[in-house]
């Protein structure tokens, strides 16, 4: 094949990298918006409680984007090797290359790319999606690589996970990332409920859907982990294998719902041995406070208070013991 300006002739474009895509950025900006919205409002706020108020609210942030931007990212488990391999079919012609693969919730992406990458007078430098959404035919997506020529290596793996192989990947993967999808969404939800519920304030019921939160993020861990109770094909370049582990998405998201755990935890425990401290953290002594001293100026009128002292006095009737 030819090349035109670094780019393949059956590209449409040049591909993007495996872990991040639109949607992930979209999610990464909003929150983002939402962060510097928040954060202009901070001169406003006096004393300790500022410093409080960012911590809470930047935590929240966080947590929220995570739940969120995961569902799109492609490295729930990934896995690199080092193989000489064909690089195309029907062909004798072999390429040292790194060959990846990256597992999400909605698909994979398999990686290609030449070590050194110009060889055989070309760029090897692929990287492929292929979706199993509820929305996307995997299928499809295969035999459009077919189409296109795609190298030989990446062929190879994305065949691992069609309908029709032996190795039963796809709804093995497919199942368990839907899984774990939708249980993410819940925790999305519950972590709007908790904000509400500490904006009301009711702080030991936010600190009981935080708990929720971070037990939903665990229960998509456990979702996605069920792939491993299956046997796994093995991904074979010569001698060399492809082995996958869990990947960043993973472990962030791991992290996330064990702080989940953790704020909640202190939330509870605070209500319930030192209330006053948690009600510090959450502002709510100096609103109390400014409360009563709104009620406490009261305004007289001195023309009603003349009046009232020029008006005559009942007289008292003094009867004496006889």
């Amino acid at each position: 094949m030819t090349l035109f300006d670094g780019v393949y002739p059956f590209y449409l474009q040049q591909r993007k990298h495996f872990v991040f895509d639109v949607s992930t950025i979209i999610v990464i900006i909003v929150f983002l918006t939402f962060a510097a919205t928040f954060l202009l409002i901070i001169p406003g706020i006096r004393g300790r409680a500022r410093l409080y108020w960012i911590f809470r609210v930047l935590l929240s942030l966080v947590v929220g984007v995570v739940i969120v931007a995961v569902q799109f990212t492609g490295d729930w488990e990934s896995g690199w090797v080092t193989a000489n391999t064909s690089y195309k079919s029907f062909s004798t012609v072999m390429v040292k290359a790194d060959i990846g693969l990256h597992v999400g919730l909605a698909g994979v992406n398999v990686t290609l790319v030449g070590n050194p990458v110009n060889q055989v007078n070309e760029t090897i430098d692929y990287n492929e999606h292929f979706a199993w959404s509820f929305d996307a035919d995997y299928d499809h997506s295969y035999s459009e690589g077919l189409e296109k020529g795609l190298p030989s290596p990446i062929l190879y793996v994305a065949e691992k996970f069609t309908t029709e192989s032996p190795c039963n990947m796809h709804r093995q993967y497919r199942i368990s990332g839907h899984y774990a999808s939708a249980t993410l969404w819940v925790a999305f939800c519950t972590w709007l409920i908790s904000n509400m519920l500490f904006s009301m304030p009711v702080l030991i019921y936010g600190g009981y859907m935080v708990l929720t939160t971070g037990a939903f993020m665990i229960f998509s861990l456990l979702s996605f982990s069920t792939v491993r109770n299956s046997l796994i094909c093995p991904i074979q370049f010569g001698t060399a294998s492809l082995l996958i582990d869990y990947g960043g998405s993973f472990w962030l998201t791991l992290a996330i719902g064990l702080l989940c755990f953790v704020a909640g935890i202190a939330i509870v425990v605070l209500h319930y041995f030192n209330p006053d401290l948690l009600k510090t953290f959450f502002d709510l002594h100096e609103v109390r406070t400014e409360d009563c001293q709104e009620m406490t100026e009261v305004y007289i009128n001195p023309q009603f208070m003349s009046n009232t002292k020029s008006l005559p006095q009942p007289s008292r009737i003094i009867s004496s013991g006889m």
